[in-house]
C-alpha cells in the first residue's frame, strides 16, 4: 500500500487560519484517493491541488495541499491508497471540496496505446464535492475519496476528432469513521474477476481481484447489507452473487473464498 505524508508541509496551514487565539479547538483531516477500476489498462490524472471550504461563498476555499503530482487511478484498488492532502485544522464543518486538476497529463491506455484524456473544466473551477466534514479537537477526519475511473473516461465516439477521450470526474466521498469494508478471496485466479457491492440496484464499491492470490477488498462501505457480485474477465465463468453481507462500521466483513462455477453454455 502506498501512502505519502505531507503532514510536514502542511503543520501550519491550521495555525495560519487562526494564529492569534490559542484556545482555538484544532483537528486534522486526511484525504485518501482509491479507486473503483475500468476497463483499462492505466488511467493517469494529474493533482494540481486539493482545497477546501468551510463557508457558503466561492471565496472561501483555501489549500490544504498542492500534490502536482499524477496518480494511476488503476493500481489503487483493493485497499491501496494515495493521501493527497493532509491538515491540521480549525474545528467545525467544512461543507466542500475541490480537486484542481491539470489540462495536461492526463491520460488513459488501451491497448498498449497511450491517449490523452481532456478535461473540459478540471483547471478553471475545480472537480467540487459535498463532504459535510464535521472536524473536532484532537480528532483526524478521513476522506474517503472513490474515483471511478470506469464511469469518469468517455469515449467522444468521434474517431476524426482531435480529442478522442474525455474525462468526467466521477467521484464519491465519503468518511472512513462511518464505513466498513468487506474482504475475500475469488478462485480460481485465472478468472480475473470483477467483484461488486450492490445495495438495492446500486452498485457502491467495485473491485479486482488480485491476479496472483484472487484477493479482494471492497472499501469505503455504509453500514447496511450488501449483495457481492463477483463476475470473470475470462469466458467460461459463471457470475457468482453472494447476499445479505452485512458492513458493520470500523469492521471488516471476511465471506471466504468465493468458487466461481465454469460455465454450461
Amino acid at each position: 500500500m502506498t501512502v505519502i505524508s505531507t503532514a510536514a508541509i502542511l503543520l501550519t496551514i491550521g495555525c495560519e487560519m487562526d494564529s492569534t487565539n490559542a484556545d482555538t479547538e484544532m483537528g486534522s483531516m486526511e484525504v485518501r484517493l482509491h479507486d473503483a477500476p475500468g476497463n483499462y489498462e492505466e488511467v493517469n490524472v494529474f493533482v494540481e491541488s486539493v482545497q477546501i471550504n468551510r463557508t457558503e461563498s466561492d471565496e472561501g476555499w483555501v489549500t490544504i495541499n498542492e500534490p502536482n503530482q499524477q496518480y494511476n487511478l488503476l493500481e489503487l484498488t483493493n485497499g491501496a491508497y494515495e493521501v493527497i492532502g493532509e491538515a491540521v485544522l480549525e474545528a467545525g464543518t467544512y461543507n466542500q471540496m475541490r480537486l484542481i486538476l491539470s489540462r495536461e497529463d492526463n491520460n488513459v491506455v488501451i491497448a498498449g496505446e497511450e491517449h490523452d484524456l481532456f478535461i473540459p473544466s478540471g483547471s478553471q473551477t475545480g472537480i467540487k464535492l459535498n463532504i459535510n466534514a464535521e472536524i473536532q479537537d484532537d480528532i483526524t477526519y478521513v476522506l474517503l475519496l472513490d474515483f471511478d475511473a470506469d464511469r469518469s473516461v468517455v469515449k467522444t465516439g468521434n474517431d476524426a476528432s482531435p480529442v478522442n477521450y474525455l474525462l468526467k470526474p466521477v467521484i464519491r466521498a465519503s468518511n472512513e469513521a462511518e464505513t466498513g469494508n468487506i474482504d475475500g478471496i475469488v478462485s480460481p485466479v485465472d478468472a480475473k474477476a470483477a467483484v461488486y457491492a450492490i445495495n438495492d440496484t446500486d452498485t457502491l464499491s467495485t473491485t479486482y481481484a488480485n491476479v496472483e492470490s484472487g484477493e479482494f477488498r471492497l472499501v469505503g462501505l455504509e453500514e447496511g447489507s450488501y449483495t457481492v457480485s463477483v463476475e470473470a474477465s475470462e469466458e467460461g465463468y459463471e457470475t457468482t452473487n453472494i447476499e445479505d453481507v452485512a458492513v458493520i462500521v470500523g469492521e471488516t466483513s471476511d465471506i471466504g473464498v468465493i468458487e466461481l462455477e465454469t460455465s454450461t453454455e
